[in-house]
């Protein structure tokens, strides 16, 4: 599966571009500041149904315009049972609800495109699943988790709208005792949904920690060992229990104090915390391996490679580092990638020598694109 074509209308900083894509390598070169970011942003989109970072549609839409328009052709392998190609058309209108369609048929929710166009991005910040917050490491749960498995994405999305509910309920109470009983019953209705997402979360951690181990020693060739466990409140006490337990809690606070949105992923480096004993290198190796752990996890269980989308990892990362992810990424075992540098001839002389007989280069400025017609063979 690849994206053979992409036209953006008033996306980001783009007013109209029209590209033809290698189904292998694609090269992204300007300056800072040019939109090589916004232009995976923008295959992200069409992949996703919606931004990486997770910012408002409403950003998507360039400066002074009222609505974009993303359109792509998917191709399929040959050797795919599915052999077709489907155009995506993602239509962004302020203050309108986002419109997501698959070959002229609009989908009904966005559950039912996330997961038919597998994609995995490598951003320079990544190293914040690391050292930030548990919320962005259950962005990669979930992330992962819903790429492969629509009705955990349901569970998901069911769960959020309840604790939504919930915690307006908490705060319109104000502090006083529920006496309407709704509480009981947002708890009750949350139950299916939170012993799904907890068993799917726990049947992840063994095979993403035995792919991010080989990730880890391909990328850096170091001899520690790294680890992940997965930590949740639900692991002692059931839902029902656990909810009764925190009550006053929440009432105290306003919101819900547990459950499955205040699950983490802990990571370890021969057994003590990686955040505290990493250096910079085994930091930034780590957190590539977390990606190409998750990008092996996706082709498993939806049967294609995915999409591999590296922002700006030069700069950020040094010259042995991004060869051995390079000839990681190049190998036959991968599928379509993009890769963005500000250095025009830096990609050029990385991939020199390699097996990338199918890739093209296109050249970043000020919203404009344009193909380096002598690109597409090394």
């Amino acid at each position: 599966m690849h994206l053979t074509s992409l036209i953006l209308t008033q996306f980001k900083n783009y007013e109209f571009q029209r590209l033809t894509l290698s189904p292998r390598l694609n090269c992204f070169v300007g300056a800072n500041g040019a939109g090589k970011t916004n232009l995976l942003e923008a295959v992200y989109y069409l992949c996703m149904g919606k931004s990486y970072n997770s910012s408002p549609d409403q950003y998507a839409v360039r400066h002074g315009d009222d609505g974009s328009r993303l359109e792509g052709l998917f191709g399929f392998d040959a050797e795919d049972t599915k052999a077709e190609k489907d155009r995506i058309v993602i239509k962004i209108q302020k203050r309108k609800r986002k419109i997501i369609e698959r070959n002229g048929t609009a989908y009904e929710r966005l559950t039912e495109h996330v997961g038919r166009y597998p994609v995995v991005i490598i951003v320079p910040d990544d190293s914040r699943l690391v050292l930030e917050g548990s919320e962005i490491r259950r962005r990669l749960l979930d992330n992962s988790l819903s790429q492969t498995d629509p009705v955990y994405l349901s569970h998901l999305v069911a769960y959020n709208k309840l604790l939504a509910n919930r915690n307006a309920l908490l705060k319109e109470l104000d502090g006083r005792k529920d006496t309407t009983g709704l509480l009981d019953i947002y708890d009750q209705q949350m139950q299916a949904p939170v012993a799904y997402i907890l068993e799917k979360r726990q049947a992840f951690i063994g095979p993403f920690t035995e792919l991010l181990t080989e990730a880890y020693a391909a990328i850096s060739g170091e001899r520690e060992s790294v680890a992940i466990t997965y930590k949740s409140q639900l692991h002692d006490t059931p839902w029902l229990e656990l909810m009764a337990e925190r009550r006053e809690k929440d009432r105290v606070l306003q919101r819900t104090t547990a459950g499955i949105h205040r699950d983490d992923l802990v990571f370890t480096q021969d057994g003590h915390p990686l955040r505290r004993v990493a250096s910079q290198g085994q930091l930034k190796s780590f957190v590539l391996s977390l990606k190409l752990a998750q990008y092996r996890l996706l082709e498993r269980g939806t049967r294609r490679p995915p999409i591999l989308l590296l922002d700006d990892i030069f700069d950020k990362l040094d010259r042995d580092r991004v060869r051995q992810l390079l000839e990681l990424v190049l190998s036959s075992a991968f599928g379509q990638v993009f890769i963005t540098d500000t250095d025009p001839e830096r990609v050029t002389a990385l991939i020199d020598g390699k097996d990338a007989t199918d890739w093209k280069r296109f050249l970043v400025a000020e919203g404009k694109i344009e193909q380096e017609e002598d690109s597409t063979a090394v």
